[in-house]
Protein backbone atom coordinates (compact mmCIF):
# COMPACT_ATOMS: atom_id res chain seq x y z
CA UNK A 1 0.00 0.00 0.00
CA UNK A 2 1.40 3.50 -0.48
CA UNK A 3 1.95 5.34 2.26
CA UNK A 4 0.61 8.70 2.72
CA UNK A 5 3.82 10.98 3.25
CA UNK A 6 7.37 10.03 1.93
CA UNK A 7 10.90 11.25 3.90
CA UNK A 8 13.95 11.85 1.92
CA UNK A 9 16.99 13.19 2.74
CA UNK A 10 18.86 14.78 0.63
CA UNK A 11 21.29 15.00 -1.93
CA UNK A 12 21.07 11.20 -3.03
CA UNK A 13 22.89 11.01 -6.77
CA UNK A 14 20.85 8.52 -8.99
CA UNK A 15 23.30 6.36 -10.31
CA UNK A 16 22.91 2.50 -12.39
CA UNK A 17 19.77 2.09 -14.70
CA UNK A 18 15.95 2.15 -14.75
CA UNK A 19 13.02 0.60 -16.54
CA UNK A 20 9.71 2.32 -16.85
CA UNK A 21 6.74 0.98 -15.86
CA UNK A 22 4.98 0.23 -19.27
CA UNK A 23 3.42 3.50 -20.49
CA UNK A 24 0.27 4.95 -19.46
CA UNK A 25 -1.04 6.71 -23.37
CA UNK A 26 -0.38 3.70 -24.77
CA UNK A 27 -1.74 1.16 -22.27
CA UNK A 28 -5.02 2.46 -22.34
CA UNK A 29 -5.09 2.40 -26.14
CA UNK A 30 -3.84 -0.84 -26.26
CA UNK A 31 -6.50 -2.51 -24.25
CA UNK A 32 -9.56 -0.38 -26.04
CA UNK A 33 -8.30 -1.65 -29.65
CA UNK A 34 -7.90 -5.10 -28.38
CA UNK A 35 -11.04 -5.05 -27.03
CA UNK A 36 -12.60 -3.79 -30.44
CA UNK A 37 -10.44 -6.52 -32.26
CA UNK A 38 -12.54 -9.41 -33.47
CA UNK A 39 -9.75 -11.98 -31.80
CA UNK A 40 -7.29 -12.80 -29.22
CA UNK A 41 -4.30 -10.29 -28.08
CA UNK A 42 -1.69 -10.60 -25.51
CA UNK A 43 -0.11 -7.47 -23.78
CA UNK A 44 2.78 -7.26 -21.82
CA UNK A 45 3.97 -4.74 -19.04
CA UNK A 46 0.65 -2.31 -18.98
CA UNK A 47 1.25 0.49 -17.38
CA UNK A 48 0.33 -0.77 -13.26
CA UNK A 49 -1.59 2.40 -11.76
CA UNK A 50 -4.80 3.39 -11.16
CA UNK A 51 -5.83 5.39 -14.50
CA UNK A 52 -5.06 1.90 -17.02
CA UNK A 53 -7.07 -0.20 -14.18
CA UNK A 54 -10.32 2.17 -14.63
CA UNK A 55 -9.90 1.64 -18.40
CA UNK A 56 -9.23 -2.23 -18.03
CA UNK A 57 -12.44 -2.56 -15.35
CA UNK A 58 -14.82 -0.17 -17.90
CA UNK A 59 -13.89 -2.86 -20.50
CA UNK A 60 -14.76 -5.62 -18.52
CA UNK A 61 -18.26 -3.99 -16.92
CA UNK A 62 -18.91 -3.91 -20.94
CA UNK A 63 -18.35 -7.64 -21.40
CA UNK A 64 -14.65 -7.24 -22.85
CA UNK A 65 -13.17 -10.99 -21.01
CA UNK A 66 -9.53 -9.78 -19.76
CA UNK A 67 -7.45 -12.43 -18.31
CA UNK A 68 -4.30 -12.05 -16.36
CA UNK A 69 -2.96 -9.82 -14.01
CA UNK A 70 1.21 -7.86 -13.22
CA UNK A 71 0.85 -5.88 -16.25
CA UNK A 72 0.56 -9.25 -18.35
CA UNK A 73 -3.13 -9.92 -19.93
CA UNK A 74 -4.83 -11.60 -22.72
CA UNK A 75 -7.93 -9.82 -24.20
CA UNK A 76 -10.60 -12.02 -25.63
CA UNK A 77 -11.88 -9.17 -28.53
CA UNK A 78 -15.09 -9.87 -30.21
CA UNK A 79 -15.39 -6.84 -31.80
CA UNK A 80 -17.40 -3.55 -30.98
CA UNK A 81 -20.67 -5.39 -32.11
CA UNK A 82 -20.27 -7.60 -28.80
CA UNK A 83 -19.88 -5.05 -26.48
CA UNK A 84 -23.23 -5.10 -24.30
CA UNK A 85 -24.75 -2.22 -21.74
CA UNK A 86 -23.41 -2.25 -18.37
CA UNK A 87 -25.58 -3.04 -15.12
CA UNK A 88 -24.21 -0.19 -12.93
CA UNK A 89 -22.31 3.28 -13.63
CA UNK A 90 -18.94 3.52 -14.62
CA UNK A 91 -16.04 4.45 -12.52
CA UNK A 92 -13.41 6.16 -13.78
CA UNK A 93 -11.91 7.84 -10.78
CA UNK A 94 -9.41 10.27 -11.38
CA UNK A 95 -8.79 8.73 -15.11
CA UNK A 96 -9.40 11.48 -17.64
CA UNK A 97 -8.03 9.86 -20.52
CA UNK A 98 -10.32 6.93 -19.32
CA UNK A 99 -13.74 8.99 -19.56
CA UNK A 100 -12.54 10.56 -22.80
CA UNK A 101 -11.87 7.43 -24.47
CA UNK A 102 -14.54 5.92 -23.38
CA UNK A 103 -16.73 8.31 -24.96
CA UNK A 104 -15.62 7.93 -28.05
CA UNK A 105 -15.91 4.34 -28.04
CA UNK A 106 -19.85 3.99 -26.31
CA UNK A 107 -20.71 6.94 -29.11
CA UNK A 108 -21.15 3.60 -31.75
CA UNK A 109 -22.89 1.21 -28.98
CA UNK A 110 -27.00 1.78 -29.38
CA UNK A 111 -27.37 1.44 -25.56
CA UNK A 112 -27.07 3.75 -22.32
CA UNK A 113 -23.83 4.26 -20.02
CA UNK A 114 -23.01 6.23 -17.42
CA UNK A 115 -19.39 7.42 -16.89
CA UNK A 116 -18.97 9.16 -13.45
CA UNK A 117 -15.54 10.40 -11.84
CA UNK A 118 -14.01 11.67 -8.47
CA UNK A 119 -14.15 15.09 -7.21
CA UNK A 120 -11.60 16.49 -9.23
CA UNK A 121 -12.29 14.55 -12.63
CA UNK A 122 -15.98 15.97 -12.17
CA UNK A 123 -14.31 19.14 -12.45
CA UNK A 124 -12.62 18.56 -15.60
CA UNK A 125 -13.63 19.93 -19.43
CA UNK A 126 -15.76 17.08 -21.00
CA UNK A 127 -17.42 19.34 -23.57
CA UNK A 128 -14.45 18.53 -25.70
CA UNK A 129 -15.38 15.22 -26.28
CA UNK A 130 -18.87 15.27 -26.37
CA UNK A 131 -19.30 17.99 -28.82
CA UNK A 132 -18.04 16.29 -31.85
CA UNK A 133 -19.35 12.87 -31.08
CA UNK A 134 -22.67 14.59 -31.05
CA UNK A 135 -22.30 15.90 -34.46
CA UNK A 136 -21.93 12.70 -35.78
CA UNK A 137 -24.98 11.42 -34.10
CA UNK A 138 -24.58 9.71 -30.18
CA UNK A 139 -26.50 11.50 -27.80
CA UNK A 140 -24.15 12.70 -24.28
CA UNK A 141 -25.70 14.64 -21.71
CA UNK A 142 -23.90 16.21 -18.16
CA UNK A 143 -24.00 18.94 -15.73
CA UNK A 144 -23.87 22.47 -17.04
CA UNK A 145 -25.36 21.18 -20.63
CA UNK A 146 -22.60 18.15 -21.29
CA UNK A 147 -19.55 20.04 -19.79
CA UNK A 148 -18.66 18.02 -16.60
CA UNK A 149 -19.29 14.36 -15.91
CA UNK A 150 -21.44 12.38 -14.84
CA UNK A 151 -21.62 11.50 -18.48
CA UNK A 152 -24.76 9.84 -19.88
CA UNK A 153 -23.83 8.49 -23.23
CA UNK A 154 -26.50 6.60 -25.23
CA UNK A 155 -24.51 5.82 -28.49
CA UNK A 156 -26.24 4.78 -32.13
CA UNK A 157 -26.04 5.28 -35.94
CA UNK A 158 -23.09 7.19 -36.41
CA UNK A 159 -22.00 9.64 -39.56
CA UNK A 160 -18.62 10.48 -39.98
CA UNK A 161 -17.86 14.32 -40.51
CA UNK A 162 -14.94 16.83 -40.32
CA UNK A 163 -14.33 17.94 -36.70
CA UNK A 164 -11.94 21.22 -36.43
CA UNK A 165 -10.36 21.44 -32.81
CA UNK A 166 -9.89 24.41 -30.80
CA UNK A 167 -6.93 22.48 -29.02
CA UNK A 168 -4.85 19.68 -29.90
CA UNK A 169 -5.46 17.06 -27.70
CA UNK A 170 -4.61 13.48 -28.15
CA UNK A 171 -6.90 12.30 -25.85
CA UNK A 172 -9.64 13.76 -28.20
CA UNK A 173 -8.36 12.57 -31.12
CA UNK A 174 -8.48 9.27 -29.75
CA UNK A 175 -11.75 9.54 -28.61
CA UNK A 176 -12.77 10.71 -32.44
CA UNK A 177 -10.73 7.87 -33.63
CA UNK A 178 -12.34 5.35 -31.49
CA UNK A 179 -16.14 7.28 -32.81
CA UNK A 180 -14.89 7.14 -36.54
CA UNK A 181 -14.01 3.00 -36.62
CA UNK A 182 -17.68 2.77 -36.28
CA UNK A 183 -19.14 5.80 -38.18
CA UNK A 184 -20.59 5.50 -41.89
CA UNK A 185 -18.30 7.74 -44.01
CA UNK A 186 -14.79 9.18 -43.19
CA UNK A 187 -14.10 10.81 -39.82
CA UNK A 188 -11.34 13.70 -40.49
CA UNK A 189 -10.00 14.96 -37.10
CA UNK A 190 -8.24 18.66 -37.74
CA UNK A 191 -5.99 20.04 -34.97
CA UNK A 192 -4.83 23.19 -34.58
CA UNK A 193 -1.19 21.76 -33.94
CA UNK A 194 0.51 18.44 -33.54
CA UNK A 195 -0.84 16.16 -30.68
CA UNK A 196 0.50 12.69 -29.28
CA UNK A 197 0.13 10.46 -32.18
CA UNK A 198 0.27 6.83 -30.38
CA UNK A 199 -3.24 6.35 -31.45
CA UNK A 200 -2.43 6.47 -34.75
CA UNK A 201 1.07 4.69 -34.63
CA UNK A 202 -1.22 1.86 -33.21
CA UNK A 203 -4.12 1.86 -35.82
CA UNK A 204 -1.88 2.44 -38.45
CA UNK A 205 -0.16 -0.89 -37.63
CA UNK A 206 -2.98 -2.76 -36.76
CA UNK A 207 -4.15 -2.09 -40.53
CA UNK A 208 -7.40 -0.19 -40.12
CA UNK A 209 -8.16 2.55 -42.97
CA UNK A 210 -6.49 5.50 -41.76
CA UNK A 211 -4.72 8.29 -43.76
CA UNK A 212 -2.59 10.56 -41.91
CA UNK A 213 -2.53 13.92 -44.50
CA UNK A 214 -0.42 15.87 -42.74
CA UNK A 215 1.13 16.53 -39.09
CA UNK A 216 -2.06 17.62 -37.56
CA UNK A 217 -5.07 16.39 -39.97
CA UNK A 218 -6.19 12.41 -40.15
CA UNK A 219 -8.56 10.32 -41.54
CA UNK A 220 -10.41 7.23 -40.76
CA UNK A 221 -13.14 4.80 -42.23
CA UNK A 222 -15.15 2.31 -40.05
CA UNK A 223 -13.07 -1.05 -39.68
CA UNK A 224 -11.91 -3.08 -36.58
CA UNK A 225 -7.94 -3.26 -35.44
CA UNK A 226 -6.28 -7.13 -36.04
CA UNK A 227 -5.60 -8.78 -32.80
CA UNK A 228 -2.03 -8.56 -31.45
CA UNK A 229 1.02 -8.80 -29.46
CA UNK A 230 2.62 -5.62 -27.54
CA UNK A 231 5.21 -5.56 -24.85
CA UNK A 232 4.10 -1.67 -23.89
CA UNK A 233 7.35 0.34 -24.01
CA UNK A 234 8.18 2.12 -20.77
CA UNK A 235 6.67 5.23 -19.86
CA UNK A 236 8.47 8.55 -20.85
CA UNK A 237 6.24 10.99 -19.41
CA UNK A 238 7.50 8.84 -15.64
CA UNK A 239 10.53 8.52 -16.83
CA UNK A 240 10.83 12.39 -17.10
CA UNK A 241 11.27 12.51 -13.26
CA UNK A 242 14.24 10.54 -12.74
CA UNK A 243 15.49 12.09 -15.91
CA UNK A 244 15.89 15.13 -14.10
CA UNK A 245 16.10 14.21 -10.51
CA UNK A 246 19.59 13.35 -11.93
CA UNK A 247 20.02 16.43 -14.04
CA UNK A 248 19.86 18.12 -11.20
CA UNK A 249 21.43 16.38 -8.40
CA UNK A 250 25.19 16.08 -8.65
CA UNK A 251 26.92 12.98 -9.02
CA UNK A 252 24.38 11.55 -10.62
CA UNK A 253 24.29 9.18 -14.33
CA UNK A 254 21.48 7.58 -15.36
CA UNK A 255 20.20 5.18 -18.15
CA UNK A 256 16.83 5.12 -18.43
CA UNK A 257 16.34 1.89 -20.89
CA UNK A 258 13.49 0.19 -23.08
CA UNK A 259 11.22 3.33 -23.18
CA UNK A 260 8.87 4.78 -25.39
CA UNK A 261 11.03 7.54 -27.67
CA UNK A 262 8.08 9.16 -29.71
CA UNK A 263 9.47 12.47 -31.18
CA UNK A 264 5.92 13.59 -29.91
CA UNK A 265 6.46 13.15 -26.23
CA UNK A 266 10.42 14.22 -26.13
CA UNK A 267 9.27 17.94 -26.29
CA UNK A 268 10.90 17.78 -21.92
CA UNK A 269 14.25 16.70 -23.30
CA UNK A 270 14.49 19.60 -25.93
CA UNK A 271 13.79 21.87 -22.66
CA UNK A 272 15.97 20.21 -20.43
CA UNK A 273 19.09 20.69 -23.92
CA UNK A 274 17.98 24.43 -23.99
CA UNK A 275 18.73 24.79 -20.08
CA UNK A 276 22.33 22.89 -20.20
CA UNK A 277 21.09 19.19 -19.59
CA UNK A 278 23.11 16.33 -20.56
CA UNK A 279 20.78 14.18 -22.16
CA UNK A 280 20.86 11.69 -24.92
CA UNK A 281 17.92 9.42 -26.79
CA UNK A 282 19.00 6.52 -28.29
CA UNK A 283 16.45 4.61 -30.57
CA UNK A 284 16.91 0.35 -30.10
CA UNK A 285 13.86 -0.61 -32.04
CA UNK A 286 10.53 0.19 -33.46
CA UNK A 287 7.17 -1.26 -31.60
CA UNK A 288 4.15 -1.58 -33.56
CA UNK A 289 4.86 1.47 -34.67
CA UNK A 290 6.20 3.19 -31.61
CA UNK A 291 10.07 4.01 -31.44
CA UNK A 292 11.80 2.44 -28.35
CA UNK A 293 15.14 3.04 -26.70
CA UNK A 294 17.38 4.23 -24.06
CA UNK A 295 18.09 7.86 -22.01
CA UNK A 296 21.41 8.49 -20.53
CA UNK A 297 21.41 11.31 -18.12
CA UNK A 298 24.50 12.90 -16.25
CA UNK A 299 24.14 16.01 -13.76
CA UNK A 300 25.13 18.84 -15.34
CA UNK A 301 24.61 22.85 -14.01
CA UNK A 302 21.47 24.42 -15.66
CA UNK A 303 20.49 27.54 -16.42
CA UNK A 304 17.24 29.75 -17.23
CA UNK A 305 15.59 29.16 -20.45
CA UNK A 306 11.93 30.26 -22.09
CA UNK A 307 10.48 27.27 -22.93
CA UNK A 308 7.04 27.01 -24.90
CA UNK A 309 5.05 24.05 -24.15
CA UNK A 310 2.77 21.93 -26.56
CA UNK A 311 0.60 18.75 -25.24
CA UNK A 312 3.38 16.11 -26.24
CA UNK A 313 4.88 17.63 -22.65
CA UNK A 314 2.11 19.56 -20.54
CA UNK A 315 2.49 16.58 -18.09
CA UNK A 316 5.92 16.90 -17.46
CA UNK A 317 6.23 20.67 -17.08
CA UNK A 318 5.92 20.07 -12.85
CA UNK A 319 9.15 18.22 -13.25
CA UNK A 320 10.64 20.59 -15.57
CA UNK A 321 9.41 23.61 -13.10
CA UNK A 322 11.69 21.52 -10.32
CA UNK A 323 14.81 21.40 -12.89
CA UNK A 324 14.13 25.70 -13.16
CA UNK A 325 14.44 25.98 -9.38
CA UNK A 326 17.68 24.38 -9.21
CA UNK A 327 18.99 26.47 -12.25
CA UNK A 328 20.80 29.46 -12.73
CA UNK A 329 18.81 32.60 -13.78
CA UNK A 330 14.96 32.44 -14.72
CA UNK A 331 12.76 30.11 -16.57
CA UNK A 332 9.94 31.14 -18.48
CA UNK A 333 7.09 28.35 -18.78
CA UNK A 334 4.65 29.54 -21.48
CA UNK A 335 1.30 28.14 -23.25
CA UNK A 336 0.63 26.11 -20.11
CA UNK A 337 -3.13 27.35 -19.57
CA UNK A 338 -4.09 23.55 -19.64
CA UNK A 339 -2.14 23.14 -16.06
CA UNK A 340 -5.27 24.38 -14.38
CA UNK A 341 -7.18 21.67 -15.26
CA UNK A 342 -5.52 18.99 -14.66
CA UNK A 343 -5.85 16.14 -11.99
CA UNK A 344 -5.12 19.41 -9.84
CA UNK A 345 -4.14 23.47 -10.78
CA UNK A 346 -1.24 22.61 -11.33
CA UNK A 347 0.23 26.11 -12.13
CA UNK A 348 -1.11 26.89 -8.16
CA UNK A 349 0.44 23.52 -6.84
CA UNK A 350 3.68 24.81 -8.66
CA UNK A 351 3.64 28.57 -7.26
CA UNK A 352 2.67 26.98 -3.56
CA UNK A 353 5.51 24.30 -3.38
CA UNK A 354 8.00 26.52 -5.45
CA UNK A 355 7.94 29.24 -2.66
CA UNK A 356 7.47 26.59 0.20
CA UNK A 357 11.40 25.41 -1.39
CA UNK A 358 12.28 29.22 -1.00
CA UNK A 359 12.30 29.60 -4.85
CA UNK A 360 11.13 32.92 -6.15
CA UNK A 361 7.73 31.79 -8.88
CA UNK A 362 4.91 33.50 -10.54
CA UNK A 363 2.12 31.70 -12.78
CA UNK A 364 -0.49 33.57 -14.68
CA UNK A 365 -3.21 32.54 -16.84
CA UNK A 366 -0.69 30.59 -19.39
CA UNK A 367 2.29 31.45 -18.21
CA UNK A 368 5.27 30.14 -15.57
CA UNK A 369 8.22 32.15 -14.39
CA UNK A 370 10.93 30.54 -12.05
CA UNK A 371 13.83 32.17 -10.33
CA UNK A 372 15.96 29.64 -9.86
CA UNK A 373 17.95 30.20 -6.43
CA UNK A 374 19.09 27.53 -3.57
CA UNK A 375 16.28 25.53 -2.75
CA UNK A 376 15.88 24.35 0.78
CA UNK A 377 14.58 21.42 2.54
CA UNK A 378 10.94 21.56 3.78
CA UNK A 379 7.73 19.65 3.39
CA UNK A 380 5.94 19.62 0.41
CA UNK A 381 2.17 18.31 -0.69
CA UNK A 382 1.06 16.51 -3.44
CA UNK A 383 -2.34 18.00 -3.15
CA UNK A 384 -3.61 14.79 -4.54
CA UNK A 385 -1.95 14.53 -7.98
CA UNK A 386 0.77 11.87 -8.96
CA UNK A 387 2.37 14.63 -10.64
CA UNK A 388 3.10 17.27 -8.32
CA UNK A 389 3.55 14.26 -5.78
CA UNK A 390 6.94 13.23 -7.95
CA UNK A 391 7.99 16.89 -8.78
CA UNK A 392 8.10 16.96 -4.67
CA UNK A 393 10.24 13.81 -4.51
CA UNK A 394 12.70 14.94 -6.96
CA UNK A 395 12.90 18.19 -5.29
CA UNK A 396 13.52 16.81 -2.10
CA UNK A 397 16.13 14.28 -3.14
CA UNK A 398 18.11 17.18 -4.70
CA UNK A 399 18.35 19.54 -1.43
CA UNK A 400 20.45 18.99 1.56
CA UNK A 401 18.68 17.49 4.28
CA UNK A 402 15.42 16.09 5.32
CA UNK A 403 12.34 16.70 3.60
CA UNK A 404 8.53 14.96 3.46
CA UNK A 405 6.00 14.67 0.76
CA UNK A 406 2.14 14.82 2.29
CA UNK A 407 -0.31 13.22 0.41
CA UNK A 408 2.15 10.82 -1.18
CA UNK A 409 -0.75 8.42 -1.82
CA UNK A 410 -1.59 10.40 -5.05
CA UNK A 411 1.44 8.71 -7.00
CA UNK A 412 -0.80 5.38 -7.08
CA UNK A 413 -2.55 6.87 -10.09
CA UNK A 414 0.32 6.30 -12.35
CA UNK A 415 3.49 5.26 -10.85
CA UNK A 416 3.08 3.03 -7.46
CA UNK A 417 6.46 2.34 -7.45
CA UNK A 418 7.99 5.74 -7.86
CA UNK A 419 9.38 5.49 -4.02
CA UNK A 420 11.17 1.91 -4.54
CA UNK A 421 12.72 3.00 -7.94
CA UNK A 422 14.48 6.02 -6.76
CA UNK A 423 15.55 4.51 -3.48
CA UNK A 424 16.69 1.56 -5.99
CA UNK A 425 18.95 4.31 -7.85
CA UNK A 426 19.75 6.22 -5.13
CA UNK A 427 21.13 3.25 -3.04
CA UNK A 428 23.14 2.56 -5.91
CA UNK A 429 26.24 5.34 -5.03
Amino acid sequence: MTPAELALEGPAPLRGRLRPPGDKGISHRALLFAAMADGTSRLARLADGDDVARTRGTLTSLGVRIVGDEGSVVVHGAGVDALREPAHVLDCANSGTTMRMAVGLLAGRPFHTVLVGDDALSRRPMARVAGPVRLMGAHVDGREGGDYAPLAVRGGALTGCRHELTSASGQVKTALLLAGLQADGVTEIVEPAASRDHSERLLEALGVSLTRRDATTVQVRAGAPRSFELDVPGDVSSAAFFVIAAAITAGSELVVEDVGVNPTRLGFVDALARMGADVTVDVRETRLGEPVGDLTVRAARLHGAEVTVDEGFIDEVPALAVAAAFADGVTEFRGVGELRVKESDRLAALEQELTELGVGVEAGADRLVVRGGAPHATTLKSHGDHRIAMAAAVAANAVAGGSTVRGWAAVAVSYPGFADDLAALTRAR
